[in-house]
């Protein structure tokens, strides 16, 4: 256990501005939550959200466009599935469906309570 002398605390760490907006846009940018990106950088997370708040007002106005879905007009339509490819959807559907039955089954076999 290592004493410290009264009256002396630990310094606290400093991050550079660049490391606080590559965090900030880690959140921004994935849609994930402040306190999962805190939690995975080490972070505290009361101190990532006081970084999103600040940094995220600064590009907010970039952010805002960015985050704004693309026009109908732009969207390209799906392209429609040649024959083969039909077949072969129709094919791994029925496959699909298979293997779910087969996986019912065994669940059903081996009782309550056990996960395959």
């Amino acid at each position: 256990m290592g004493e410290q002398a009264k009256g002396t605390a630990a310094k606290p760490r400093s991050y550079t501005e660049d490391y606080k907006r590559q965090v900030v846009d880690l959140v921004t940018s994935t849609g994930r939550t402040a306190s999962s990106v805190a939690a995975e950088v080490g972070l505290h997370h009361t101190l990532l959200s006081r970084w999103v708040k600040r940094y995220g007002q600064q590009n907010g106005a970039a952010a805002a466009t960015a985050a704004r879905p693309a026009p109908a007009s732009s969207l390209k339509p799906l392209p429609t599935p040649t024959a083969d490819q039909a077949a072969e959807i129709a094919r791994l559907r029925r496959e699909n469906e298979r293997l779910r039955m087969e996986r019912d089954i065994l669940k059903n076999q081996l009782g309550p309570g056990v996960r395959l």
